[in-house]
């Protein structure tokens, strides 16, 4: 089982990041802060002690799902935008199951909790999926048609018939019963037990969609859907299929964010985390194991850039400059890589063919 190393990627990637580092040093300069001490401040804040670390993990963790949940529609040329209205339906859901079953062991409560939010995010992800199928319907649009409806929703309950009786100033659910809580691994840190669930789930997603048959049809089908078609794959169930997986993980995400860190449900159970593991994963060119490189990096540099806010007086808003530039960088580099091989390709033959003309004349 041989990893394909993609030295160019790794090269465009590399320099996208000393890009991003040196604009944000001179946006640094010009505000009158001093990039060294400024980045000094950021490494110090997402690296110090093992509760800066544990919150770069578990940050790096949900970016990661998040990132992994779109490349599993990707690979079937599916674009999911809807993750982020069935990580909050999962959250949601998962909450309530723990509020209701309250009193029942943590070996029952946990696992249908889980089993509840994934199945919500699945069946919510395979409304699209189905109008896409079907009817050839945009999902780009009904996905986030879908995110705004699930927000609304999720607002009714929190503030209605699940509202939390003892809070009358965040609306939320009822607060989990501690006895559900997913075990700490570092003190002050929301890093979870669930990591390294996160963790077996994001390298069965690979070795499946890398080294399985399953993979294969779903690669096929997102390359060439006619060709998979003629082959005898069932191109639309293959399609189905992947966004109702990448559905359930987004509202596995959501159920690791009330199990886990948040322990009620509230609107601010995700601060728009699918769209930046989304981000994320367009950086990794949809690919799983970049996009979990990439999700400790941006989690690096948002858990630092807190600690840069602390510690220099910096704005972490630092941090949103460096990530766009980064974004940026790798969505020109494909254009101007592609570019430059036309422009090498054209020479080349060029060359070629002035080549064949002398020979011509010297034969004559």
């Amino acid at each position: 089982m041989k990893l394909r190393i993609n030295y160019s990627y790794i090269a465009a990637l590399s320099v996208s990041i000393i890009a991003a580092l040196l604009i944000g040093a001179v946006v640094l300069l010009i505000s009158g802060y001093d990039p060294l001490a400024a980045y000094s401040a950021m490494l110090s804040g997402a690296f110090s002690n093992a509760r800066h670390i544990g919150d770069v993990l578990e940050y790096a963790m949900v970016l990661c799902l998040c990132g992994v949940a779109c490349d599993i529609g990707s690979r079937v040329g599916i674009f999911n935008v809807g993750g982020e209205g069935q990580l909050l339906l999962g959250a949601i859901v998962a909450a309530q199951i723990g509020v209701v079953l309250n009193g029942l062991s943590p070996w029952i409560v946990i696992p249908v909790a889980a089993l509840g939010a994934a199945v919500t995010g699945g069946i919510y992800a395979l409304i699209p999926g189905w109008l896409k199928v079907k009817h050839r319907v945009n999902e780009v649009i009904t996905t986030i048609m879908l995110n705004n409806i699930a927000e609304f929703v999720c607002e009714f309950l929190a503030k209605g018939p699940w509202k939390n009786p003892g809070n009358n100033i965040v609306a939320g659910t009822g607060n989990l019963p501690q006895t559900y809580w997913f075990t700490k691994l570092a003190t002050g840190s929301n890093l979870t037990t669930v990591f390294f669930v996160a963790t077996g789930m994001t390298i069965l997603t690979w070795y499946i969609m890398q080294r399985t048959s399953t993979g294969y049809e779903m690669r096929l089908t997102g390359d060439n859907p006619c060709f998979a078609r003629f082959t005898g794959i069932k191109t639309d169930k293959v399609v189905l299929i992947a966004m109702i997986v990448s559905g359930m993980m987004c509202g596995l995400v959501g159920m690791f964010r009330v199990y886990g860190a948040e322990h009620i449900y509230k609107a601010s159970i995700s601060n728009d985390y699918y769209f930046e593991g989304l981000m994320v994963a367009m950086i990794a060119k949809y690919q799983v194991l970049p996009t979990a490189v990439i999700s400790v990096l941006f989690a690096i540099l948002k858990i630092g850039a807190q600690g840069m806010e602390t510690a220099a007086g910096v704005p972490n808003q630092i941090y949103l400059i460096i990530q766009t530039v980064v974004i940026f960088c790798m969505a020109a580099e494909s254009g101007i890589v592609s570019d430059i091989k036309r422009r090498v390709a054209d020479k080349s033959a060029r060359l070629a063919a002035q080549k064949r003309v002398k020979e011509g004349s010297v034969n004559e």
